[in-house]
């Protein structure tokens, strides 16, 4: 039985609808990301993982679009 994990991450760099898509492109095509959903008002990103996600390459791939992450929450399904 897959289990999702559900993680908020608190990204301030998020302004605008090219910091959405830019975020949403880098991190949706990552193995084990079902979903991915950015806020640009809460300067957030929902991220739904599954087995296979791996949050550490999330966080990477967001930095290395100049999204760092400086903290997180992780919620129960």
């Amino acid at each position: 039985m897959s289990e999702t994990r559900h993680v908020v991450l608190n990204v301030p760099d998020v302004s605008c609808n090219h910091c959405k898509m830019a975020i949403e492109n880098a991190v949706s095509g990552l193995a084990g990301v079902d979903r991915v959903e950015v806020d640009i008002d809460a300067k957030s990103v929902a991220v739904y993982l599954g087995d296979e996600g791996d949050l550490g390459a999330v966080k990477a791939a967001m930095e290395e679009e100049g999204y760092p992450v400086v903290g997180e929450h992780e919620f129960a399904l």
